[in-house]
């Protein structure tokens, strides 16, 4: 296999505690993490010195609190943590390089107060925002914003869709070079170089201009997680990073070569878009303790939360009721455009996994690559997926945290940068500058600049 001339890209996926379904029980897990400022500007810091691209919080606009369900208050995902751009905002006073990357909804965001949002955190620090497009699925959302149930992914897709291009389109609200703000003049803004939206759509009616001016990255990375077909398409138009799921190399390679190969249809080419699959590496001295300590954080697993977990997974609250080492139920089915789920149903399916296997098979990455070596072992891997065109680079997964991104900071990270797959020192300040993405080129610029010619 021939090995590529660019170099991986990380980034350090940040829940709380880690990763695992029972990260929070581990005994180098701090349990109260999600609500400390400063264990998230320790982790952010770690990455940082490593080299990281950029660290990336998920986020939902609900939590699976649920009173009457025993099992819920073992079950710690979305509870008693920080609102992410809020968060962030804090972390990049507080750093100087590294990417900061959160999850917003379309589902029940509005375009104007994201676009200003990011554009805010994008300026703030620097040039290092980046904003992760999704489309709600968790079913309390909605309840949350006078709905009992979300719509229906069509409509979901559809809305994101306008959405995207009603936020770039503020985002160029503004030209690089429209604030001169000359006291000597009196002149503040050229007024020809404003750009008001004036945006009527099927889902929105948006005037602009932002309020908010370019930062020196032009404006946020967009980022999209989803796999599904609607998922992909979107992603292909509008993203410039996708996080997605993959269990072996093949899934990993025929998904790369599908989004790649939709790019030329909207002007794009490879690199603008940069592909990184989820890992969630358990790093040993050896082999063995390697897995001794995955091990550990399985036998931390509760069995109620393991079905609570598929019960979620899966939306489907009978699943509570079901024995957990018997096989997943016959009448279990799932939407093939909800990705993850379909992912995991497979699996089960190909394998004849009880549900008890199957969660034990996923607690840790919720469906994404489990890896578990040294240092050599973990680094091999990567890189049969990176030469292989799998991916362009990673989102690692800690398991635990501090203690899974220290291990995976101080033993793998020095092995990719002895074989030159990963840097030794940032070249640019902004997170385009990092993926080697392209600066943004404001449209009127291009006009201008045709003019001239």
């Amino acid at each position: 296999m021939t090995q590529r001339s660019d170099q991986i890209r990380l980034g350090a996926f940040l829940m709380a505690t880690g990763h695992h379904v029972a990260a929070w029980r581990h005994p180098g897990a701090k349990a109260d993490a999600g609500a400390d400022l400063e264990h998230y500007v320790a982790i952010a810091r770690t990455a940082e010195d490593a080299g990281f691209d950029m660290v990336f919080l998920a986020d939902s606009q609900g939590s699976m609190v649920d009173q009457e369900d025993p099992a819920a208050s073992r079950f710690v995902s979305q509870v008693a943590t920080f609102e992410p751009i809020t968060l962030l905002s804090a972390i990049a006073s507080r750093t100087s390089h590294i990417g900061l990357v959160a999850t917003a909804t379309t589902t029940y965001y509005e375009p104007y107060l994201l676009a200003r949002l990011f554009a805010s955190l994008d300026l703030l620090s620097g040039g290092r925002a980046g904003w992760n497009l999704v489309t709600s699925a968790l079913r309390q959302e909605a309840q949350n914003f006078n709905l009992d149930h979300h719509p229906e992914p069509e409509a979901r897709y559809a809305r994101a869709e306008e959405f995207a291009d009603v936020t770039k389109g503020l985002w160029q609200s503004w030209q690089d070079d429209a604030f001169p703000r000359d006291k000597a003049s009196g002149v503040f803004f050229d007024p020809a170089r404003i750009h008001p939206l004036n945006h009527r759509g099927a889902h929105f009616s948006v005037a602009g201009p932002l309020n908010v001016p370019r930062s020196t990255q032009g404006h946020p990375v967009v980022v999209q997680a989803g796999s599904s077909e609607p998922g992909r398409a979107l992603a292909a138009r509008t993203a410039e990073v996708i996080f997605t799921a993959h269990q072996t190399l093949e899934s990993a390679q025929a998904f790369y070569a599908d989004i790649k190969g939709r790019l030329p249809a909207f002007g794009r080419r490879a690199e603008d878009l940069r592909i990184m699959p989820g890992v969630f590496p358990v790093v040993g001295a050896t082999e063995a303790e390697a897995l001794e300590k995955y091990e550990e954080l399985q036998s931390l697993i509760l069995p109620e939360v393991a079905l609570r977990f598929l019960a979620s997974v899966f939306n489907r609250p009978e699943l509570l009721e079901h024995p957990i080492d018997e096989p997943l139920p016959d009448w279990l089915e799932v939407d093939g455009r909800a990705s993850r789920p379909a992912l995991l149903l497979e699996l089960a399916r190909r394998e004849g996994l009880t549900a008890r296997e199957l969660h034990l098979r996923v607690a840790g990455a919720r469906g994404h690559w489990t890896i578990h070596g040294t240092a050599a072992s973990i680094v091999d891997r990567l890189e049969a997926w990176f030469d292989g065109y799998g991916a362009d680079g990673f989102n690692i997964m800690p398991p635990y945290l501090p203690g899974g991104l220290d291990d995976f900071v101080g033993h793998v990270v020095p092995e990719l940068q002895r074989r030159g797959r990963f840097r030794k020192s940032y070249a640019g300040t902004t997170l385009r500058e990092h993926l080697g993405l392209p600066y943004p080129t404001h449209p009127h610029h291009a006009i201008r600049a045709e003019a001239a010619e």
